[in-house]
């Protein structure tokens, strides 16, 4: 059969099959983890790969907050389900920012901050790459940390933007401070630089503040266009205020122009919803002005207008005292599960006498010294494989375990059968 490659030299497209030339796109590492747990018919199986929050027997939550939330929308006769205008809810605006940047920010009382609603925090970081692709003086390259979350490559390349990484994480599991501020010093001016607020995906390891002014030290020196991404604030600690010191610290104490993303998925549960945010702070109210009308021009062609519900139900929490309060008890709730299945599971590994998963690490520590949903166990892509071949659980190649999947019913399964692909390789 004559290809569609071939009609098209011959001056006859429209002739024949169209699309039989492109190629099938690869599994996405992270969601092809449920699609292969979906297809498992093991009443044993476990999933791990997934970044979304279970209770502790292992199912979905909707909270209370939100419950509350949708009665006062359901039941207010005056709302509809008008078009939003292209920036967003204008009560979710005007909150989302004090969540991150904080109440007392000089920033948001300078209205230096341009804002605007994004389709949660992939959506906020796809805005944030097209504006710097239009705007950015040629194009700057773009610094990721090595590892991160698997689609921030993939986000700033399709805005036609180069991608390199910078050393993260030491052989320990730990931070590898020195190399990450060598590999930023070594960019050149003006170059991107994407930094994980608080939670650090996939590793769980975050530097401290002490750490975090010696980072900022480089951002001024090179006059980086800063991203802080923001996936956990809340989830991770429990603290708003204490999740957000390095964004806060950035602006606040050393006053320099950032970008920040929001995603409300974790921290409220709203995976589906798509709520997030798009922050810019700006030199003055002036420029603030000029970017968000800019970054609306950005969202008209993409997709036009945001995501309504999901944006009144964050809106209507943050500016009910009650419902905040709430919110921020169950945000408490949740981090302390994770913590909780953290000791759990390193406890039930310690127990079994199960060795570490290479040379490189003396105990099982590590696991409980990160924060936030993941757990980067150091198993080798071997072992994640038998884990699933043998043990029906589910991760990613990597070794990174969604602890919200681990429950105090299956916690000594899945250290059982951690000990068992290791001491069997």
């Amino acid at each position: 059969s004559t290809s569609f490659s071939t009609i098209a030299m011959e001056g006859k497209v429209g002739w024949g099959p169209k699309w039989q030339h492109v190629p099938m796109a690869p599994v996405d590492p992270i969601l092809g983890v449920a699609v292969a747990y979906n297809a498992d018919s093991s009443p044993n199986k476990i999933n791990l790969g997934i970044g979304a929050y279970r209770d502790a027997s292992g199912k979905p939550i909707v909270l209370k907050c939100i419950k509350e939330a949708e009665k006062k929308i359901a039941n207010d006769p005056a709302m509809n389900k008008e078009y939003l205008p292209v920036q967003g809810l204008d009560p979710f605006l005007k909150v989302t920012s004090q969540v991150i940047f904080g109440k007392q920010s000089k920033a948001l009382a300078e209205k230096r901050v341009a804002v605007v609603q994004s389709l949660s925090g992939t959506g906020a970081l796809r805005i944030a790459a097209e504006f710097i692709s239009m705007y950015a003086p040629g194009k700057p390259c773009v610094y990721i940390s090595n590892p991160s979350w698997g689609n921030h490559h993939n986000i700033f390349r399709k805005a036609g933007l180069k991608t390199v990484t910078y050393r993260y994480l030491n052989p320990q599991m730990g931070l590898d401070i020195e190399g990450m501020l060598a590999d930023l010093a070594a960019a050149a001016i003006g170059s991107v630089f994407v930094l994980h607020t608080v939670a650090h995906n996939p590793t769980g390891v975050d530097p401290t503040p002490e750490q975090w002014k010696r980072v900022a030290d480089v951002c001024e020196k090179k006059r980086a266009i800063i991203i802080f991404d923001t996936a956990y604030q809340g989830y991770a600690t429990g603290d708003l205020d204490k999740d957000a010191y390095a964004v806060r610290y950035f602006s606040d104490e050393r006053g320099l122009e950032l970008m920040v993303t929001q995603s409300y998925s974790k921290n409220f549960g709203l995976y589906g919803e798509r709520i997030g945010a798009l922050n810019v702070a700006c030199a003055d109210e002036e420029t603030a002005v000029k970017v968000r009308s800019q970054l609306n021009g950005i969202v008209r062609p993409m997709y036009s207008n945001p995501q309504l519900h999901g944006a009144r139900l964050v809106a209507g929490v943050l500016s009910d005292e009650r419902l905040s309060a709430m919110w921020q008890q169950e945000l408490t709730d949740m981090s302390q599960r994770i913590v909780d299945m953290r000791s759990a599971l390193v406890g039930s590994l310690n127990r079994i006498g199960c060795p570490p998963p290479s040379a490189k690490f003396s105990s099982w520590n590590h696991i409980t010294s990160q924060i936030g949903m993941f757990a980067f166990t150091g198993l080798s892509p071997q072992h994640c494989d038998q884990l699933t071949k043998k043990h029906h659980i589910y991760c990613t190649r990597n070794g990174r375990f969604s602890m919200a999947g681990v429950t105090p019913s299956n916690v000594d399964y899945v250290a059982n059968a951690m000990k068992d692909v290791i001491t069997s390789a």
